[in-house]
């Protein structure tokens, strides 16, 4: 499940640090001196089962054991098209019409990390 562990910390609880403040958990979260949201709040991080293939490919050819900088990527809209922000271009990058988006939100997320990450690497890119 989304939002039990994250690096090697467990979340035993979804109050764990509004009872325990000062339990930093990570070794950066004790060397800023705060948390990081991501790792508690499971509206921020991404549902593994529902990783594309193309994303399951992409972490492993990259190493990693996430996501990593994607987490914080999702579908929006702009101009009532369904799209995803490049901050590379500071733009919105719109889904094409041909592709159907379903109706979970986790999902259209995923779909929106795999376009992206496609759209950086194609010859489309400034």
């Amino acid at each position: 499940m989304a939002g039990t562990v994250y690096r090697g910390s467990e979340i035993k609880d979804v109050d764990q640090f509004l009872s325990d403040a000062p339990g930093l958990d990570s070794e950066r979260e004790k060397e800023i001196g705060q948390h990081i949201g991501y790792r508690y709040d499971v509206n921020l991080t991404p549902d593994y089962d529902r990783i594309t293939p193309f994303l399951t490919k992409y972490i492993e050819v990259m190493g990693w054991s996430d996501l990593n900088w994607l987490e914080d990527v999702h579908l929006g809209y702009e101009a009532g098209q369904p799209a995803v922000f490049d901050r590379n271009i500071n733009s919105w990058v719109q889904i094409p019409d041909t592709i159907e988006l379903p109706d979970n939100q986790q999902d259209r997320d995923m779909i929106a990390r795999e376009l992206l990450i496609k759209f950086l690497m194609s010859d489309r890119h400034p």
